[in-house]
């Protein structure tokens, strides 16, 4: 059995069938929203390889993708927009996005392991550190959640393509930071972000 599977081996023990885990990308770029998935695996399911969506190359992760969207019970996805995170700060759209992806998920869920992060929601649940590499559920969610926000920003780069979001993915990167002085910041930066204000502000 994967060794990653230990949580949901864990709970089927006491009883619940139905566990759902939660991931979320995109907390730290300075453009674009943050995006949350909630995935419900079948029972003892395996998939050798699956690990954490950032230990993986981006071939592995739409490999993952593809398979995990074919096999999985219910997939539900959180999006909050930029304009979200600048009024309520990235923690809480972090929050929102999490809880959106629940309510998007069609599976009623008996439990939620959940990486890093308490919600007040009416499931049970688990909040596990570095939850996307200790458990098969949220390592899929975190699959889920990458590859979501990466399409959303190649759409981005074939609006901007001088901002190179194919390669950065709206991460501060010198390449971004240059283009942001150079054309200044788009309504997709978070304004409320420091190397956006900092732009903003010379203006």
């Amino acid at each position: 059995m994967n060794n990653l599977y230990e949580y949901e081996l864990d709970l089927i023990k006491q009883g619940y069938q139905l566990i759902g885990g939660i991931d979320e990308v995109g907390r730290g770029p300075l453009v674009g929203p943050v995006v949350a998935a909630c995935v419900v695996l079948p029972l003892n399911y395996k998939l050798p390889g699956l690990n954490d969506s950032k230990k993986l190359s981006e071939k592995k992760r739409e490999l993952f993708y593809q398979i995990i969207k074919k096999d999985a019970l219910g997939i539900g996805i959180g999006i909050i927009d930029e304009k979200i995170i600048d009024q309520v700060n990235i923690y809480e759209a972090t929050k929102l996005a999490m809880k959106a992806a629940i309510k998007n998920n069609p599976i009623k869920i008996d439990y939620l392991l959940i990486d890093a992060m308490k919600l007040d929601v009416d499931i049970p649940f688990q909040a596990i550190i570095k939850g996307d590499q200790k458990s098969l559920s949220i390592a899929a969610a975190s699959v889920i959640a990458k590859v979501t926000r990466d399409n959303l920003l190649l759409e981005l780069d074939k609006k901007y393509p001088q901002y190179n979001f194919k390669n950065n993915k709206g991460y501060g990167t010198k390449k971004h930071l240059e283009a942001l002085k150079l054309y200044g910041a788009l309504k997709e930066h978070r304004v409320s972000f420091k190397p956006v204000q900092d732009v903003i502000n010379c203006k």
